[in-house]
């Protein structure tokens, strides 16, 4: 159950503060973030399943992430690849606008996806039926809509919020939120996709389980002077740290 929490200027320093964890399968195949060969100027990890990523940014600001809701579908292959959202996006030069009217959601499995010019943020769902311009504030996505109050969710911007309060932005910190591995009490989440015998174990920010868990962390400071600190750290499937992949750039 991945999770994103993020300030969207809310920072005198930042445009944008995000830390967020991946969750997946371990066996499904992934390539670490990199600035893709076809599109230099594009930063991502790859899903090489089915080709697309879950977080992306480019060199001209364009960001994009995107959570699935875990709905239990038997039958996914109907469905189009929800990753090609984030790349299609931030590889593209359509408006917000234009890009979230250009989406057929009923060709996706539930998703929620969050999409930025640089200048603006949008969150759309083909679940909630919410479209949005997110007005500046601290955020928190999981595998539902945005800002559903699990456990993981409430906790880990309250997190986030304290850092901001106490001036302590930064990738340490930002990493320390990430790591937490405190389960819920109350939460119950379940989903007929995954293994029977972590539902609770969904409940914590990072999730280490035998067949599914968090693979990846991503940090991204965003300054307002345009400089972009973006860190990826990959994980085994017994929750070690694996690879680091650091980038810094100028927005254009």
């Amino acid at each position: 159950m991945c999770l994103v929490v993020f300030a969207w200027q809310a920072h005198p320093q930042y445009r944008l503060i995000l830390a967020a964890n991946r969750d997946e399968f371990h066996r499904r195949p992934t390539q670490s973030a990199h600035w893709w060969l076809n599109n230099e100027s594009f930063l991502a990890g790859r899903d090489l399943q089915a080709g697309g990523t879950w977080l992306a940014m480019s060199k001209s600001g364009r960001f994009a992430t995107v959570t699935n809701f875990h709905e239990g579908q038997k039958n996914k292959a109907r469905f189009e690849s929800r990753g090609t959202l984030v790349s299609s996006f931030v590889a593209g030069s359509q408006s917000l606008s234009e890009f979230a009217s250009s989406i057929v959601m009923r060709d996706y499995a539930g998703f929620s996806l969050l999409l930025s010019d640089g200048e603006s943020m949008l969150y759309l769902s083909n679940r909630d039926d919410l479209q949005t311009n997110l007005e500046p504030q601290i955020y928190g996505l999981s595998n539902a809509s945005l800002d559903t109050p699990w456990s993981k969710v409430v906790r880990t911007k309250a997190n986030l919020t304290s850092l901001i309060e106490n001036n302590a932005i930064n990738e340490t910190e930002l990493t320390k939120l990430l790591y937490d591995r405190t389960l819920a009490v109350s939460d119950n989440v379940v989903s007929e996709d995954l293994p029977f015998e972590i539902p609770r174990t969904l409940s914590s920010p990072f999730i280490v389980a035998p067949n599914y868990g968090t693979r990846s962390s991503t940090i991204i400071l965003w300054r307002t002077d345009g400089v972009v600190e973006f860190c990826e750290r990959s994980f085994n499937p017994s929750g070690k740290a694996a690879r680091d992949s650091r980038f810094s750039f100028v927005v254009e």
